[in-house]
């Protein structure tokens, strides 16, 4: 009986150090890489116009988190990537009458709208970033971008349930309109 509760130990023992000899940490698999973003615009004129857009994702960062001032200053860098992205529409042959302007346009009105409301909870700064949303997405359409990683997602509730959209770049639910509130409320409707 002993040599065979001798027996079963050490093949308890040999298994268990079988199955732990690797001194490897298990590797995490491989984020999956897109291409790059494309669009109708040339390959400067898109990563310009992704400037935009991560300068849009800061303010809209900021609102989700209820930062009256972060949302300034992220309107005001989103004011100056639009106007640099003019400015190179306006210099570049190769995109010059593409029709992008009065998108453009609105997007400096309404970041300068945004930037002189400041209210600590962020409405007003809320009400001018459903335009600038809608315009945004807009925008990208027009320029038929691809492989961006822009999520448009909607809350039907925002605004006394008349609803907004906005964009980010994860396609998980973080409300600019609530905050924290309802924070989770709303849904994918569309990615570019």
């Amino acid at each position: 009986m002993r040599i065979v509760q001798v027996f079963i130990l050490s093949a308890l023992l040999l298994g268990g150090v079988s199955c732990n000899n690797s001194s490897e940490p298990a590797k995490a698999p491989a984020p999956v890489q897109r291409p790059p973003a494309s669009s109708k615009l040339t390959a400067e004129g898109t990563q310009k116009l992704m400037s935009v857009v991560s300068a849009y994702y800061q303010l809209k960062n900021a609102l989700v988190a209820t930062n009256a001032m972060q949302a300034t200053e992220a309107s005001k860098n989103l004011q100056a990537a639009a106007d640099s992205m003019v400015s190179f529409l306006q210099a570049d042959s190769a995109n010059k009458s593409n029709g992008l302007q009065p998108y453009l346009d609105t997007v400096v009105a309404q970041s300068k709208i945004i930037s002189a409301e400041t209210d600590a909870k962020c409405e007003k700064q809320r009400i001018a970033f459903s335009p600038l949303s809608n315009n945004m997405f807009a925008l990208l359409k027009a320029v038929e971008i691809k492989n961006a990683g822009v999520y448009k997602q909607f809350c039907p509730m925002a605004f006394n349930d008349k609803g907004a959209s906005w964009l980010s770049d994860v396609d998980e639910i973080k409300n600019p309109y609530f905050g924290k509130k309802m924070m989770e409320c709303g849904e994918v409707q569309d990615s570019l």
